[in-house]
This record gives C-alpha cells, sequence and structure tokens, in this order.
C-alpha cells in the first residue's frame, strides 16, 4: 500500500511535468502576503501590547508546508545564534520586540488543532507574555567547564526539548556570560512552521539597525539575475532546461522509491531526527572567499561547496582509518571507498525574500509582506575523493552548481510538497519534505548576510550563526556571511559524528589549501 502510494506521488510528478508551462504560471500567481494587522494593548500596560489580524484573517489554517512541519519526524526547528559585543539587557530586548517581532502575526499567533475539523490547524491571535518568551537564567559564575561549552550545551539540551503550543512557538535565550568570540550570546528559537529560513532570518534582521547608524536598516547583497540568451542560443537553453529537469523529476522519484545513499560514518540511524543536536560554528576570511572567486571565475556558493567537498574527503578518509594498524601512519594514505559519492540536500530559497525593509515597514506601518515556507531543494552529488590539486574540488563544485542552476528541480519540489498533502494528506506529504532528505547524506544551506555591522536593539553584534535541529539526517553545514567573514555552522548528531571539532579542522585546513593553491598559481 505504502509502494502504491509512492508510485501514485510518482505519476502525479510526471504530470507535472508535462504540465510545465502551466505550473510555472501558476506559480508566478501565488502571494503568500500579510493583510494589515493592529496593536491592540493591554489597558495600562505597554508590555502587554499584542497584535492582531484584521478579523478576515482570524482563524486562517496553516498552509500545506506549515502543516508538513507538525508531522512527528518533519517537527523542525530554525535555531539562531546572536553574539553580542557587549552584555546584553533583557529589558531593554522585551521593550523592542514588542515594537517589532510581536507586531508579526505568526508571532503573535498560536497554532490550535480542531478535532471537530478532522484535525485541521489555524492561526489563532493571542496576547503574548513576554515573561515566558524571552529566558534569562542565572549564571553561575563557577562554572565547572570553559564558557564556550556552557553555550554550546546549553543550546545542545535547547534541541532535546520542544515549544509548548499553548503559547506561539518561539523563545528567546539571553546568555550573559563572556565567550572567545562574543559578551554575551542570544539564541532564537522559533519552529519551522512559522516561515522559511530566508524569511525568518531577514524578519530577524529587520529587527537590526547599523552599527553606525541607528536609525539605518542593514545592507544585504541582491541577487543579480543572469542575462537572458537570444536568438538560437535560447531555443537551446529551453529544452536544456526541460532535459535536465525531467532527468532531476526522475532522480528525485528513484529516491522516493529505493535509491538511497550508501552507508558511510557520516549516515545517521533511522531515528536522527528525534535526537539532540551539537550545534557549533567556525569563521573563515570572507575576503579570502571573494579571492577565490574572483580568481577561479565561480560564485561564492561554489566555492563553499568545493570547500565542503574538500574537508568531508579529509574527515571521512581519518574516519575509514579507524581501527586499522599504525592509525596515524594510515590517515596520510588513501581509506577511501572507491567511486565514493554521496548527496547533498541543497536547499534554494525559490523567490526573493520580501526584503528586510519591507518586512521593517510591516512591522512599523502595519504594510503588506510576503511570508510562508518558499523552499524548494536539489539533489546535488558531492564527490569524495582525495584530490592531488585542491583546486579540483572547486571546479567539480561549480560543474555540479552550473548543472542544476539549469534545471527547475527545487520548483517543482516545492511544487509537489504544496500539492500532495491536499491531494493524499498531510502524512503522505511529508514524503517529499522528510523521505528524500532523509535518503541524502547531508543537508546545506548558504545565505547572504549583512555587508556592515549591525546592532540587535542597540547591542552590536559580533557573529550570526543559524541553523536548524529536527532533520532526518546527521550532520547540516549551514554558511551565512556577515560584514568580512564568513560563518560555518554544524549542526550535527554526536553518536554519528562525535568528533565535530575534527570536522572544522578538516574543513578550515582545506581552505587554507585551496586559498594557498589560488595564491601561488595568480
Amino acid at each position: 500500500m505504502v509502494e502504491a502510494r509512492h508510485l501514485s506521488i510518482s505519476i502525479l510528478l510526471l504530470f507535472f511535468i508535462l504540465k510545465s508551462a502551466s505550473t510555472m504560471e501558476t506559480l508566478e500567481g501565488l502571494k503568500h502576503a500579510l493583510k494589515p494587522i493592529r496593536i491592540v494593548p493591554k489597558e495600562g500596560d505597554e508590555k502587554g501590547m499584542v497584535v492582531k489580524r484584521h478579523d478576515q484573517e482570524d482563524h486562517q489554517p496553516l498552509s500545506p508546508m506549515a502543516r508538513l512541519f507538525h508531522e512527528p519526524d518533519c517537527n523542525l526547528y530554525v535555531i539562531a545564534m546572536i553574539g553580542s559585543k557587549t552584555r546584553i539587557d533583557p529589558d531593554v530586548v522585551k521593550a523592542n520586540l514588542v515594537h517589532s517581532l510581536l507586531k508579526h502575526p505568526r508571532f503573535s499567533s498560536l497554532q490550535v488543532m480542531e478535532e471537530e475539523k478532522g484535525g485541521e490547524m489555524k492561526w489563532v491571535p493571542t496576547k503574548v507574555d513576554l515573561e515566558k518568551h524571552v529566558i534569562v537564567p542565572d549564571m553561575c559564575s563557577d562554572m565547572e567547564t570553559s564558557s564556550d561549552k556552557y553555550v554550546e550545551d546549553y543550546i545542545c539540551n535547547l534541541t532535546k526539548t520542544t515549544l509548548d503550543f499553548s503559547k506561539p512557538l518561539w523563545d528567546l535565550h539571553l546568555l550573559n556570560v563572556k565567550t572567545s568570540d562574543a559578551e554575551a550570546v542570544g539564541v532564537f528559537r522559533i519552529h519551522h512552521s512559522l516561515g522559511d529560513g530566508t524569511s525568518l532570518m531577514s524578519l530577524l534582521l529587520a529587527c537590526t539597525r547599523k552599527a553606525s547608524d541607528p536609525t539605518a536598516l542593514p545592507s544585504v547583497p541582491m541577487m543579480k539575475k543572469p542575462k537572458s540568451s537570444a536568438g538560437s542560443g535560447k531555443w537551446w537553453k529551453a529544452f536544456r532546461l526541460v532535459w535536465n529537469t525531467i532527468i532531476d523529476v526522475l532522480m528525485v522519484i528513484a529516491t522516493v522509491l529505493f535509491l538511497k545513499d550508501r552507508d558511510t560514518p557520516l549516515r545517521g540511524p533511522p531515528n536522527v531526527g528525534s535526537t539532540g543536536r551539537r550545534i557549533i560554528h567556525r569563521t573563515i576570511s570572507l575576503e579570502d572567499v571573494v579571492m577565490i572567486k574572483n580568481s577561479l571565475g565561480t560564485t561564492v556558493n561554489d566555492v563553499m561547496v568545493g570547500i565542503t567537498q574538500a574537508g568531508l574527503s579529509r574527515y571521512l578518509n581519518r574516519r575509514y582509518a579507524e581501527g586499522k594498524k599504525n592509525k596515524g601512519a594510515t590517515e596520510k594514505k588513501n581509506n577511501l571507498p572507491k567511486n565514493l559519492s554521496i548527496r547533498a540536500t541543497h536547499f534554494i530559497n525559490i523567490r526573493p525574500s520580501a526584503g528586510i525593509h519591507t518586512l521593517a515597514e510591516m512591522m512599523e506601518k502595519g504594510s503588506e509582506a510576503k511570508w510562508g515556507n518558499w523552499i524548494g531543494y536539489v539533489l546535488l552529488p558531492l564527490s569524495i575523493v582525495l584530490r592531488d590539486n585542491p583546486l579540483d574540488y572547486i571546479q567539480k563544485a561549480k560543474e555540479a552548481m552550473d548543472r542544476k542552476k539549469a534545471s527547475l528541480e527545487a520548483l517543482y519540489i516545492h511544487s509537489m510538497a504544496k500539492s500532495i498533502p491536499n491531494l493524499f494528506g498531510t502524512k503522505t506529504g511529508s514524503v517529499l519534505c522528510l523521505k528524500v532528505p532523509s535518503r541524502t547524506t547531508i543537508w546545506f544551506s548558504n545565505v547572504v548576510g549583512p555587508q556592515e555591522e549591525i546592532a540587535f536593539f542597540g547591542h552590536p553584534i559580533a557573529y550570526i550563526a543559524p541553523s536548524c535541529f529536527g532533520q532526518p539526517n546527521a550532520l547540516m553545514i549551514h554558511v551565512v556571511s556577515y560584514v568580512d567573514k564568513m560563518n560555518i555552522i554544524l549542526s550535527v548528531d554526536e553518536s554519528t559524528v562525535p568528533d565535530p571539532h575534527q570536522l572544522f579542522d578538516d574543513l578550515e585546513e582545506s581552505f587554507n589549501l585551496i586559498k594557498n593553491a589560488v595564491m601561488a598559481r595568480d
């Protein structure tokens, strides 16, 4: 019965390929816009200010994508660590949240299930008690572990718990403890049903201002549209787009039915999504990343995918050497299985974000803004091999990404994830949200951050480190730029990846080898 249902989904996928033109038109017309909101203050208490939408927006059902994130095996959370250069004042943060984040309807609404309507979930506006959302733990002056380890453990413990459905599904933890790279750390935990990572990051950044100008919003680079082809080149590009899409969607169907990555030390157990995560981060020079990009004629994403391939190759080579005699000498040899290839679920935002300025205006004036879970993904092959020339990792990454750019794979996956729940039910709809990504080895995501230093409610930010937990993979790599740094964030299942700091060392060593090879060539 299960395989028959999967086959039905596969046929539906092929149908959507044949109907590509109408699908594109339909998707182009889709809009997830917020209606104007109004603020309803609690009498005599400005801190009790809450947000309600107009009556026609009350009790609106959750979107199919939002419902998917409530399935038992797809219960995902976004977690964002914000390092502050100063101690964080909880009262200042709470006072500003009233005039910013709480003005967004999703952050001031409950998700209520109506049993009489078959378990349908709806958004229901509610009063927000910030004392229950902003948590300030007591910091012991005589901590038994280092402050860095304390923050790591605290966040790890957060990933082992869930949010209470009796209040809006988000909270903020303020840790006033000095670490190696910040004076204090704020940790947002947000259920993925509230929005996709790009939307949530844009919303949080809309709450910040430039450190040099407290009235100005931060600047985030916009993606440039590729130049359209002309003449015969345009027809060839269109044919290539359709052909690649057919091949990619067939690969997705095969993955739904039977195809999965081979077992490696990076593959987690079946229940890996329900385990806690160790979330750590490390920065490299954005200037050096851009230097590599310019020298090799690639993109920043190509460079980071190439570094990931190189780092994972070094790490897996070490892991495959475990248990062998003379381990130290063996690690220097090639211990990798022949023709080892794994896949990454590479997440892509398939429509332009609402933008920081639009979201800031929405919170300030109650105007409209796009919102929702508008994410797709591509199945990106990663070649795991020890290469003599480290620049080959970047070249292979560019070839793989260029191939994926000439395909509508991400768009079709998003379309299917939206359509299948309505046709077959939410549980079956979680197949595309869970089964395909769970049969790959890692998740990968890349976000462009602010170009200049920013402040969060007057607190200058040292770093931004967003990630995710609850995913059905043992390893997620998230990359975000901030000013002159590129922050790499790992979310790992420690039973599968017991030495995440060693993995970071391998990624950093690979980056240095690639950088030095570029400098030697130029």
